[in-house]
């Protein structure tokens, strides 16, 4: 696995070619913006969505998903509801067996599909895989310790992707459970808006502690409501990257929560944004998905209400804190 294409150049993919290139590939990044591109190859920076960190020369941008994907190994990091149309315009150019590792998280609206069930139904000649974890772009772009999960079904492919894109400093834990890892991703984006708020609305580190844990519960319920391991969620895929995205400014989810405990509007915030805030539009499709399995998830139906169904911040919380008293650790 010596050449990588990626697909996507926000800072998480723009930090995920750094990170490739760090451990000697060869890099290839896929950009839709013209301006992307030309800055990276002549100016070794993506001005646009990861200034101020200098990339190595070797990464090289493109506008061509054919030379991209001419790869021993690629990562998708499109936002998880443009992912199934960018594979309908890789399917034809994608070799057979080349795996397709998912970096983007959350779950579709509509077809409340998991990215890993978006993959097989619109690139099935790519070996999914999925890479989570608590990961900040810029500190994984300059080279910060980072530690990751890298699930694969395939024990074997999943380590040889692991020794390719391993350094001293960005470390894969290997896992065969690809719905933990995906469930554990696209939740905690929900779960980061509701401490985000937490945080604006000064209503208290215990509170955020308490979101955090029960939030926690939530996502080991969903996950194994459709086959997932309760313990993956107890590592850097759940637990941690939950910690890390719902306890920081840094966070874009976080500190959209924030923004609106502090009484901004949900247009306003996201009109300041071109990066993706991917909570936002997975709350919807976690509480459609958790509804069709008949899984209760008050959190992030709070949430749902607050972003989608213009429900008063004050009332959700309110409706949160009247719910019936019940077994702590109830994962049915």
């Amino acid at each position: 696995m010596e050449r990588i294409g990626v697909i996507g150049a926000g800072a998480w993919g723009t930090a995920l070619a750094a990170m490739a290139r760090r451990a000697g590939r060869d890099v290839t990044l896929w950009a839709r913006e013209d301006e992307v591109v030309e800055s990276i190859n002549t100016r070794h920076v993506n001005d646009v969505f990861l200034p101020d960190v200098e990339l190595d020369p070797g990464i090289r941008a493109t506008n061509s998903y054919a030379e991209t994907i001419d790869a021993d190994l690629v990562l998708l990091v499109a936002p998880a509801q443009h992912l199934r149309s960018v594979c309908a315009e890789l399917t034809a150019d994608w070799k057979e067996g080349v795996p397709a590792v998912i970096c983007s998280k959350g779950i579709e609206r509509g077809s409340k599909a998991l990215m890993t069930q978006v993959i097989a139904e619109a690139l099935p000649a790519a070996p999914p895989m999925v890479l989570s974890g608590p990961t900040f772009a810029k500190e994984v772009a300059t080279g910060l310790p980072t530690a990751v999960t890298l699930a694969c079904e395939d024990a074997a492919l999943g380590e040889r992707a692991a020794a390719a894109i391993g350094t001293a400093t960005f470390r894969p834990y290997l896992s065969t459970d690809l719905v933990g890892a995906a469930i554990g991703g696209a939740v905690k984006n929900v779960l980061a808006i509701a401490c985000g708020l937490v945080e604006g609305k000064q209503l208290g580190d215990n509170a955020r502690a308490a979101l955090i844990t029960r939030g926690l519960v939530e996502v080991v319920r969903l996950a194994m409501s459709l086959g997932g391991q309760s313990q993956t969620l107890m590592g850097l895929c759940g637990l941690g990257d939950l910690l890390l995205t719902a306890t920081s400014m840094q966070s874009r989810n976080y500190s959209l929560g924030a923004a609106l405990g502090q009484g901004r509007t949900l247009e306003d915030v996201l009109g300041e944004r071109r990066a993706v805030t991917e909570g936002v539009y997975t709350a919807e499709a976690v509480v459609a998905l958790a509804e069709s399995k008949g899984v209760d998830m008050p959190i992030c139906r709070a949430m749902d209400q607050i972003l989608n169904k213009g429900v008063a911040i004050d009332v959700a919380i309110a409706e949160l804190l009247d719910r019936p008293i019940k077994e702590e650790l109830d994962f049915g």
